[in-house]
């Protein structure tokens, strides 16, 4: 039996960790970095909270014996991304990384390109306009330095302290978002310019579906440069990866 770290966080990652506890012979564990206060329900024994960085994750790689390193994270947690490479590289474990592929602009599209959230509020401008902020809560603090802006911002978990601005609506939700309903939030909230990151996938395209619809902006970080391992784009395709890793030598033809 092989023991398998997956470093999670995402549907994907939870997807992955299902799919692959049904082959009965990979001892699979599960790391949430803990960031969200009422993570949903996994299919595999979880454990919770950071390592201490590449060599902290290479100690724990090694004490527990581990054989392979699967990335599942969030294609902008970057840092995470490079420890676990790193930190594979250290224990001599074999790592995937599954690298979900970002969105592609469309006729219609409306979007400017940027860095990052600094750079977000200046693509804004000086005219007040009203911003759908769809980002993680380490983000949003940018946004204080624009307060000519009113804001409606989503969130899994609560913005703990309240965006220091003059005038902000939370919404607490978890997705997927069907396109309907992202198009029903934005008409309703007179939403001007939208402020996401280039996640990628179907859980979050409904609000630049409808952003194209409705004309509405969409301001995009950028993806930041990830390690380069083996990887795949999809759940499925990074399934069979694991399965020729575990397969049997005579299997796989060494």
């Amino acid at each position: 039996m092989k023991t398998v770290l997956i470093l999670g966080g995402t549907t994907e990652a939870r997807q992955l960790a299902a799919r692959l506890a049904t082959r009965g012979d990979l001892d699979i564990t599960l790391s949430l970095a803990g960031r969200t206060e009422n993570p949903v329900e996994q299919p595999v024994p979880v454990r919770t909270g950071g390592f201490g960085g590449a060599q902290g994750l290479a100690d724990w790689l090694a004490g527990h014996k581990s054989d392979l390193l699967i990335d599942a994270t969030h294609p902008y947690a970057a840092r995470m991304s490079a420890n676990a490479a790193e930190a594979a590289r250290i224990a001599g474990v074999a790592i995937f990384a599954l690298r979900r592929p970002g969105w592609e602009p469309v006729d219609g599209d409306r979007w400017t390109l940027v860095e990052d959230t600094e750079e977000a509020v200046a693509a804004l401008g000086d005219k007040p306009r009203r911003v759908f902020l769809a980002l993680g809560r380490q983000e949003v603090a940018a946004f204080e330095a624009a307060l000519q802006h009113a804001y409606v911002i989503r969130s899994v978990d609560p913005i703990e302290p309240p965006l220091g601005v003059l005038d902000a609506t939370y919404i607490l939700a978890r997705g997927p978002f069907r396109e309907a309903d992202e198009r029903a939030l934005l008409e309703a909230e007179r939403i001007d310019v939208i402020v996401a990151k280039n996640s990628g996938g179907q859980a979050t395209y409904g609000k630049i579906a409808a952003a194209r619809e409705l004309g509405i902006e969409v301001i995009l970080l950028r993806r930041p440069q990830l390690p380069d391992v083996p990887s795949a784009p999809s759940v499925a395709a990074l399934a069979e990866m694991v399965d020729h890793f575990a397969a049997p030598a005579e299997k796989r033809g060494v």
